[in-house]
């Protein structure tokens, strides 16, 4: 599997990938009823560099690669991952987790912060913590899940 810099070539295999995560409103603190345009225009924002997961010439997953905060909380990455949901348990999401480990390091980046991981999507909270992000805090009932209700949010760290 190769992973690399998306593009706006990349739009449909982006959207087919984020519509369903989007309308499923499981996993993002995102409008559920995200328009395309509005949703790519986040994926692909100048902020922010977005790469995509290719096997014989098919895009299977995706994640952006931004500074978490800006002045002094600068040298701290952030990321957002989706993976297509036909992919998923292939090691599509690991594959783009240690790309963006050394993508982030080689720009310059100390650390990696996820500022809001919803606790109820246990495969992405296991690999997380099986790539060594530590759990540094919870936010209380802070994500409407669809059909769970109110469950935690955690932040996640990891250092690079």
């Amino acid at each position: 599997m190769d992973v690399r810099t998306a593009t706006s070539a990349d739009a449909d295999a982006l959207w087919s990938i984020l519509e369903p995560v989007l309308r499923a409103g499981e996993t993002y603190a995102l409008d559920r009823n995200l328009p395309r345009e509005d949703a790519l225009g986040y994926w692909l924002n100048t902020d922010r560099q977005a790469f995509v997961a290719v096997e014989r010439e098919r895009v299977l997953g995706t994640y952006y690669l931004r500074a978490n905060q800006g002045g002094g909380g600068a040298h701290v990455a952030n990321c957002g991952y989706a993976t297509l949901a036909e992919a998923r348990g292939r090691g599509v999401a690991r594959a783009m987790a240690e790309h963006s480990f050394a993508e982030a390091k080689a720009r310059g980046f100390r650390a990696m912060q996820f500022n809001f991981v919803v606790s109820s999507n246990a495969p992405a909270v296991r690999l997380w913590h099986a790539l060594g992000f530590e759990t540094v805090g919870r936010v209380p009932q802070g994500f409407d899940h669809p059909t769970l209700g109110f469950v935690d949010a955690l932040v996640l760290y990891r250092r690079l």
